[in-house]
C-alpha cells in the first residue's frame, strides 16, 4: 500500500504540466562525463521531454574535462549549465564556495522522499552540514572483476596449487589476489590491467591498494598517514603490478582502455567502477560474455575489504538560468520509476528500493552483492581541497610507477602536501 501511495503520489505530480514552476519553452542544459550511467539517463530523456515540454540538452565531456568546464560557468552571475552531476570529492569546494543551491524547500514543498537513499551516500554526495545539496545520482563503488572461467580450468587449478601449494579460489585475501596476478601473466596474457593515467585514475585506483594493505589515508586527526609500511607496500605493488604484470601503456590508460583490454579477454583481473560490471556481459562490447564477476577488492584478512567508495550527486548551481525547470528534472530523474529504469538499462543504483526491486534482482542477480560492496567500501578523504589532493597523489604516483621517484620519497611528498592542504581548510591544527 506504501509502495501504491508513493507511486500515485509521485505520477501526479510530473503529470502536472510544470505546475507553474518552468515555461515549456525553456531548455535544461548539463554538463555529464561520458560513463554508462549518462547515457541511460540519454536514453530516458524523451520520455521527460514529452510529460513536461521542457527540452534537455546534455553535454558530455571526458573527467579531465569536467572541472575546467564547471568553475567559469560556476562563478558567473548567469551560467550555461541549469543543473549539474557533482563528483564527491568537488563537493567540499564547491559548497564552501557558495555554487550550489539547497534543495531542502524544493524537497519538502513537492514531498519528495529521499528516504529510500542509501545512507552512506547521501553522507558522501546529498546533504553538507545538515543541508541537502544534491540528489545521488549514480554510486561508482569500485570492485574486483575477474574471469571465473579461468580460476574454474582444471588445468589451472592444478598448475597453482603445485607453484603456490593452495587452491585457485575466487580471492579471499589481497596476498590471495596478488599470487593470482603473478600466475596469471604469462605468454603474453597479462595477470591484470591497470588505469594509471595521471592524476584522478590513477589516483582513484591506487587507493584500493591502500586500503587492501590496511593503509589509510590520514588519522582522526587529518594527519597524513600514507608514507607508513602499508601505503610503501601499496605502491610498491601497484608499480609491479602496472609495470611487470599488466600490457605495455597501461600507465596511460584511462578507464575505457583498461576496460577494453579486459573485455578482449587479454587480462585475468581489472580493479575498476561496479557500473562496468554489466558492460562486461554486453555482447556488442565484451569478447567474455559470460566469463567476469565482480567481488569487493579483497583485504588483510577474509571479510575485510579495501574497495573505494565514490559517487555523483545531482545540483542545481545557483548560477542556474532555470532553477525550477532543473528541479522538475532531478525530481523525475530520480523517482522510483525513472531510476528503476536506469538500474535495469545497468546502471548503478543510489537507492535501496532499485537495489532490492525484484525485477532488478531478476535481471541482474549480482545487484544484491553489488549493494554490500557499496556498503563494505572505504571513502577517499573529502574536504575543500581533494580536487588539489587528487592532483598531488596522482602526480607523485606517476613518478613512482615511472621510476623517477622510490615509493617512500613519492609517499612523503603525498604526505606533506596533504598536511598543507588540511591545515589551509582548517582540518589539521
Amino acid at each position: 500500500m506504501k509502495k501504491f501511495l508513493y507511486a500515485l503520489s509521485l505520477s501526479t505530480l510530473l503529470a502536472t504540466p510544470l505546475a507553474g514552476s518552468a515555461n515549456a519553452a525553456e531548455t535544461v542544459s548539463i554538463l555529464m562525463e561520458g560513463v554508462p550511467d549518462t547515457e541511460y539517463v540519454k536514453a530516458l530523456i524523451p520520455e521527460f521531454e514529452k510529460q513536461t515540454g521542457i527540452k534537455v540538452n546534455i553535454e558530455v565531456v571526458n573527467y579531465a574535462e569536467m572541472h575546467t568546464k564547471l568553475v567559469p560557468q560556476l562563478v558567473a552571475k548567469k551560467g550555461s549549465y541549469s543543473a549539474i552531476v557533482v563528483d564527491f570529492y568537488w563537493v567540499g569546494e564547491f559548497v564552501k564556495a557558495g555554487w550550489m543551491q539547497p534543495l531542502d524547500k524544493r524537497i519538502a514543498d513537492d514531498k519528495f522522499d529521499t528516504t529510500p537513499y542509501v545512507p552512506a551516500l547521501m553522507d558522501l554526495v546529498g546533504k553538507v552540514d545538515g543541508v541537502t545539496y544534491m540528489l545521488p545520482f549514480y554510486n561508482y563503488a569500485m570492485g574486483l572483476t575477474y574471469r571465473t572461467d579461468l580460476l574454474a580450468d582444471e588445468k589451472n587449478k592444478a598448475d597453482f596449487k603445485a607453484k603456490y601449494g593452495s587452491e585457485l579460489t575466487k580471492p579471499a585475501t589481497w596476498g590471495d589476489y596478488l599470487k593470482q596476478v603473478e600466475f596469471f601473466t604469462k605468454d603474453g596474457f597479462n595477470g591484470v590491467v591497470n588505469q594509471g593515467l595521471r592524476p584522478d585514475p590513477i589516483a582513484m585506483e591506487w587507493s584500493n591498494y591502500l586500503f587492501a594493505n590496511g593503509g589509510q589515508f590520514q588519522d582522526a586527526n587529518w594527519k597524513a598517514t600514507t608514507n607508513t609500511e602499508a601505503g610503501r607496500a601499496a605502491l610498491s605493488q601497484y608499480i609491479q603490478n602496472i609495470n611487470k604484470y599488466g600490457p605495455v601503456g597501461a600507465a596511460s590508460f584511462g578507464f575505457d582502455e583498461a576496460f577494453n583490454v579486459m573485455a578482449q579477454g587479454k587480462a585475468y583481473s581489472y580493479i575498476t567502477y561496479n557500473f562496468f560490471r554489466t558492460s562486461f556481459d554486453d555482447k556488442s562490447k565484451s569478447s567474455v560474455v559470460g566469463k567476469v564477476e565482480i567481488m569487493p577488492v579483497p583485504g588483510t584478512a577474509p571479510g575485510k575489504s579495501g574497495s573505494l567508495n565514490g559517487a555523483w550527486g545531482w545540483a542545481i548551481p545557483k548560477s542556474s538560468p532555470n532553477p525550477d525547470a532543473a528541479w522538475t528534472f532531478l525530481k523525475w530523474v530520480e523517482s522510483f520509476e525513472i531510476a528503476k529504469k536506469r538500474a535495469l538499462a545497468g546502471g548503478s543504483p543510489t537507492r535501496n528500493d532499485v537495489f532490492a526491486d525484484a525485477d532488478v534482482l531478476a535481471k541482474f542477480p549480482y545487484a544484491a552483492a553489488l549493494k554490500d560492496l557499496l556498503n563494505q567500501s572505504h571513502n577517499f578523504p573529502t574536504f575543500t581541497y581533494t580536487p588539489q589532493f587528487v592532483e598531488v597523489l596522482g602526480r607523485e604516483l606517476s613518478l613512482a610507477v615511472a621510476n623517477q621517484k622510490t615509493p617512500e620519497a613519492a609517499l612523503a611528498t603525498v604526505d606533506k602536501e596533504f598536511d598543507e592542504l588540511a591545515r589551509k581548510d582548517g582540518k589539521l591544527k
